[in-house]
């Protein structure tokens, strides 16, 4: 049965952002990369994140990325929060609440696996507080947020 592949637009970038990704993540590698000719730039990037297949094109300047497609990283505990915020986000723009976008412009959401937990605690006031905690924070803190959360 088909399997859907994100296809990612690049201008001049794809197999930059190849490389970069396929390096942050655990196996993770370059499948084919096409190009119209010996020594041109690839036109298509074929690559798997984690055994998953992607598929990047330089396709140039006339679209670009926003945050309505994004990727998200759940992380099993801060040390791999640390190291994905900081892979990921070096050369980009850190945003809010667990939200950055690579040098190449595409939004990943690195996010801690206990966060669901800590939002939808059953009492309300600790979920609040976690909540207002995170909305301060760039790079997502478990621990500061668990702290918020306990305050009351």
């Amino acid at each position: 049965m088909p399997k859907p592949v994100p296809f990612l637009w690049f201008d001049g970038q794809a197999e930059a952002a190849a490389e970069l990704y396929t390096s942050v993540f655990p196996r993770s590698a370059i499948t084919e990369i096409s190009r119209t000719g010996p020594g041109e730039p690839a036109m298509t990037v074929s690559f798997t994140l984690d055994g998953e297949p992607f598929t990047a094109l330089n396709g140039g300047p006339q679209f670009a990325f926003t945050e309505a497609i994004s990727f998200q990283v759940p992380c099993a505990d801060q040390e791999e929060v640390d190291r994905y915020w900081s892979l990921l986000s070096e050369g980009g723009e850190e945003g809010r609440c667990g939200w950055l976008k690579d040098r190449f412009g595409l939004s990943w959401q690195v996010v801690p696996t206990a966060l669901p937990g800590l939002l939808g605690d059953p009492d309300p006031d600790r979920a609040q507080r976690a909540m207002t905690a995170m909305m301060g924070m760039a790079k997502l803190d478990i621990a500061a947020m668990r702290a918020a959360a306990d305050a009351g």
